[in-house]
């Protein structure tokens, strides 16, 4: 499922979205501000039908998720990071999704699925 509408105060980072590549917060957004801007939602991220994101292949794979709901939130946080470092560490991941609720998988499980990621975007890891 896409984009979710969560708390409305831009507080849990389900609804985020990228514009112009960058991670928004879409329930803070008039739709005025989206005028002439990119916008790209989780289901733009798999190349194919038949293929996943290495960032949604790493969360399925690491159980980075359980519900789901605050899955795509935390997708379009993380692939811009993913894009502008290629070699997180486990603490900068850590920062990166602090502004992005989960009340299922107590978070390891996701980190988990950055770092396989990182390395898999890196083309070191299969």
């Amino acid at each position: 499922t896409g984009t979710h509408v969560g708390c409305e105060h831009g507080v849990c980072g389900a609804c985020t979205i990228l514009v112009d590549g960058e991670p928004v917060r879409s329930c803070l957004m008039f739709a005025v501000q989206a005028d002439g801007r990119e916008l790209s939602t989780v289901e733009g991220l798999a190349p194919g039908p038949e293929q996943l994101h290495p960032l949604q292949q790493a969360f399925w794979e690491c159980h980075g998720l359980q519900c789901g709901f605050c899955t795509p939130g935390f997708l379009m946080t993380l692939v811009p990071f993913l894009e502008q470092n290629p070699h997180p560490t486990e603490d900068e991941i850590r920062h990166a999704l602090s502004g992005n609720l989960c009340r299922c998988t107590g978070y390891q499980h996701i980190v988990d699925a950055v770092l396989l990621a990182a390395a898999r975007m890196r083309g070191e890891a299969r």
